[in-house]
């Protein structure tokens, strides 16, 4: 009876009613349509009892006469809503993103807020739906999981305004990042395991910490210059990028690694900050085997050198430098003074940081012949990124159980670099990005602070406030 009652009231709802449930049940079909999930179509008659039949007493608390229950109910309902909100911004389309490191400096700068939108390349339907929003992996305080490993979700993207091209910035998750070692999360887990051993790293806790696996979208988030595209054979001679044979023109602000020798003086901090290089980048430099490796000799006969510093710097800087009157000489890093591991780690290529390639790029669709070679170029692809099992048994190679002798990629694979050349673990160290691991696109620096600066000597950077991320 009071249900028929209700239903008899139709003819009453007002015209404010039916504009509120007409405005929402539009934007809700349009998000349906969006994603492709029309069981969602089932929740239209929540929002047709919400906005016009009311059968349900969504807000009966409101009406509570117990105050205390009604304030605390009150504070419940915002909390919820707020988490509701900004699960669904952070999931569809826009993402905040904090930039940690100098790999992209000058172009991004550390301290860096940025607005990262996710519909510029197509939002993601969550591999793990069930997480708690703005964590990515760890819930501070409690330093526990932040997400339920079940349901498992199989990657899915929804329709963007565009696609990935040459030269644009791209957030995305970590490659390398599916197995971590907790205590030592600085260096991916495969190059611990090159450098330490796999049963050290495995077995000792007090140094490594347990080992954990991460679904992809709880990866680390790493922000890169996307340089190679998928199909693209991508080569590194000297520090030029080749694709297919052609060189590319560096980003405006690439730098690289220099060694520079003065007559004695010492840089100063206006001459620093002339060069834009932070105080985390002044590395004065003594190593005798290392500067005579450079090609910096003893300024005295006792074997004393002059002051050398070891500072990343542009191509503006770079020329700034030498103009300095009391700067002796100028030498770029070479690559073979310090330890670097080039993908793929477990496969002798001899290629270094500075020079690498030629490499083809994955490319959805194509085929590829099952050799050693590609084994150790693409087995990580095959196994880690595109779920199968590979087996090699008598020279015989197993795809899922089954004698192959060639593979299909279903991604494609993009080819990451930092703009701070020398001072970037990108795809160089850890490989491809797969498709299903981009995030979204910088679009806008919202917030800029200088860690290196007070307050009140230049903490905020004005001019990088609301800054547009313009790809090169």
């Amino acid at each position: 009876m009071n249900i028929r009652m209700k239903l008899n009231k139709s003819q009453k709802f007002n015209k404010s009613q039916w504009i509120k449930f007409s405005i929402a049940a539009i934007i809700y079909t349009l998000f349906t349509v969006w994603t492709g999930n029309y069981w969602l179509l089932f929740g239209l008659p929540v929002i047709i009892d919400i906005y016009l039949t009311k059968l349900i007493p969504w807000g009966a608390w409101k009406k509570s006469e117990n105050q205390t229950l009604k304030k605390v109910t009150e504070w419940v309902d915002a909390i919820l809503f707020a988490l509701v909100a900004v699960y669904i911004i952070n999931l569809f389309i826009f993402q905040n993103y904090q930039i940690p490191s100098s790999s992209l400096e000058k172009t991004l700068l550390v301290g860096d807020f940025l607005f990262v939108s996710k519909v510029s390349y197509g939002p993601r339907v969550p591999n793990t739906p069930l997480s708690f929003p703005l964590a990515q992996h760890t819930l501070p305080v409690l330093n526990c999981k932040s997400y339920i490993d079940w349901p498992q979700w199989d990657y899915k993207r929804l329709k963007g305004t565009g696609n990935i091209r040459r030269n644009d910035i791209v957030v995305f998750n970590f490659p390398a990042g599916d197995t971590v070692a907790l205590k030592i999360q600085n260096t991916d887990y495969y190059s611990l395991c090159k450098r330490n051993g796999w049963n050290v790293v495995n077995s000792d806790k007090a140094e490594f910490g347990d080992i954990v696996f991460r679904p992809v979208d709880r990866r680390e988030n790493y922000v890169k210059r996307c340089i190679g595209m998928p199909g693209d054979t991508l080569e590194i001679r000297n520090n030029a990028v080749f694709i297919d044979g052609k060189q590319m023109e560096e980003p405006e602000h690439a730098q690289m690694n220099y060694f520079v020798e003065t007559n004695g003086a010492y840089i100063s901090e206006e001459q620093f900050r002339i060069l834009q290089v932070s105080y985390e980048d002044r590395a004065s430099f003594s190593n005798p085997g290392i500067l005579s490796h450079v090609g910096i000799q003893p300024a005295t006969i006792d074997g004393r050198f002059n002051p050398v510093y070891r500072i990343p710097l542009t191509k503006k800087a770079l020329e700034t430098v030498k103009r300095f009157t009391f700067v002796k000489s100028v030498h770029i890093e070479p690559d073979d003074i310090f330890e670097n591991y080039v993908y793929p780690v477990d496969y002798e290529t001899g290629w270094s940081r500075d020079n690498y390639g030629p490499l083809w790029i994955p490319q959805k669709g194509a085929s590829i012949a099952l050799n050693d070679k590609t084994l150790g170029l693409y087995a990580r692809c095959i196994v880690n990124y595109e779920g199968n099992t590979l087996k090699v048994n008598d020279d015989k190679i197993y795809l899922n159980g089954t004698l192959a002798s060639s593979y299909t990629f279903k991604y494609d694979y993009y080819f990451m670099m930092g703009d701070n050349r020398h001072n970037s673990a990108d795809s160089r160290s850890w490989g491809f990005v797969p498709e299903d691991h981009v995030v979204g696109k910088p679009i806008l620096v919202w917030l800029s602070l200088d860690k290196d600066r007070g307050l009140f000597d230049g903490k905020i950077r004005w001019n990088r406030i609301f800054k547009i991320v313009h790809p090169e």
